[in-house]
């Protein structure tokens, strides 16, 4: 936790600057009553300037020795946000631990337009979750002309222009840009145009990233135990469209496997149940409900790899997977030219569990984060607020997100 980690420092630091000086003042009287009950007048001058190396000595040891102790909490602290930014196709990850407000950085007031989805949650958590201290958090629209930013939920403010903030924008107030649906999804970007400063969204592009999931790299490798699996393919999928590219794939594969299919109008299945049941079986359809770039939601963090099933992708392209986890660890429709050809390799795989093992082998070196809150999203706001003051409008979202 953030406020305990800074206690941590604090106490260590406190500690060894107690023992270094007790260092010092052992070695000060070691050298100045010892040394000079038993020396000659002429080994005074040496005697003091060998008590001065003393004092450099102390003060050398008690600044290597903070350093090292600094940058070892830094390091290896047990709470972690991560940001991800793309540059040269490469995917660059930036781990934010302790974030103690610096000389720098101002108090920042941040209003929260509407509750996403009408979802409340606390607002007072970064501190506590992530370190990231220097920002008030508010739902209240009173607090409007005293905001440095505001959040705004596309899908709550899509719908008509006048769910957007009516009154003028106070000077240097940004509006940042939220939203977790595909372009396909998310209607009238238009509104937005020439009104917005920051992107927030499942984009790696955007200004303040915010996936559904992510792999974090273990310090350590360690074993890994797959339960045994007692089903084939199953599919969890609560909008049920025959002329969407997810539905048509679903068709011509289930020829040719057996598929369980959850959700409305199918097999019932509850919350409680969600994971206990989909790691039953060895793979999991994790198809979008739209393919864009970037846009892999929950059907692939939550639902598959959480429950340990293979997922069986279809959405962006498998080099757009592959940016956020090894390729090793999915199966991708386009691998295959036929649903038939696909399904003739999922049933070579289930007779061949060596093969079928091999793609649980990266969960020996990372570990699944697979479910955000809205809190997370809002604190890396928060941190990106503080770290990156440039003004700017973005004149044409609806270009940018499509």
């Amino acid at each position: 936790m953030g406020l305990i980690r800074r206690w941590q420092f604090l106490c260590s630091y406190v500690l060894i600057t107690f023992m270094s000086f007790w260092f010092s003042m052992i070695s000060f009287l070691y050298n100045n009553l010892f040394v000079l009950s038993f020396s000659v007048p002429a080994m005074e001058s040496n005697t003091k300037s060998y008590s001065l190396r003393q004092i450099f000595l102390f003060l050398l040891i008690q600044i290597v020795l903070s350093f090292f102790l600094f940058t070892l909490i830094q390091t290896s602290g047990d709470s972690k946000l991560f940001f991800y930014s793309s540059k040269n196709d490469s995917l660059l990850v930036k781990c934010l631990t302790t974030s103690t407000k610096g000389e720098n950085e101002t108090e920042l007031i941040i209003l929260i337009w509407s509750w996403p989805f009408g979802s409340h949650f606390p607002l007072d958590e970064c501190p506590e979750l992530y370190g990231i201290s220097g920002c008030q958090f508010t739902a209240d629209r009173s607090w409007y002309n005293h905001s440095d930013a505001v959040i705004l939920h596309h899908r709550d403010v899509c719908h008509n222009k006048k769910q957007l903030p009516q009154v003028p924008r106070p000077l240097n107030q940004r509006w940042i840009w939220f939203n977790l649906e595909s372009p396909s999804h998310s209607p009238n970007l238009h509104f937005m145009n020439d009104l917005i400063n920051l992107t927030m969204s499942y984009r790696l592009d955007s200004d303040i990233f915010t996936p559904y999931g992510w792999l974090e790299t273990l310090r350590e490798p360690r074993n890994i135990s797959i339960p045994p699996k007692s089903k084939m393919v199953a599919w969890v999928v609560s909008n049920w469209n025959p002329s969407s590219k997810r539905v048509k794939y679903y068709e011509e594969l289930r020829k040719h496997i057996q598929i369980d299919v959850f959700g409305n109008g199918r097999m019932p299945l509850s919350r409680e149940k969600h994971h206990e049941t989909i790691s039953q079986y060895k793979f999991y359809l994790a198809f979008e409900n739209s393919q864009h770039q970037d846009y892999i939601t929950e059907k692939l963090w939550s639902n598959a790899l959480a429950s340990s099933a293979v997922p069986v992708v279809l959405g962006p392209t498998r080099e757009n997977y592959e940016r956020f986890l090894p390729r090793e660890a999915f199966i991708h429709v386009d691998d295959f030219p036929s649903a038939k050809k696909m399904a003739a390799y999922l049933l070579e795989l289930d007779k061949d569990n060596e093969r079928y093992q091999s793609y649980f082998h990266w969960q020996s070196r990372k570990q699944l984060v697979g479910r955000t809150s809205w809190i997370t999203h809002l604190c890396k706001a928060c941190w990106i607020l503080q770290h990156s003051p440039t003004y700017r409008t973005i004149s044409s979202l609806s270009k940018w997100y499509k």
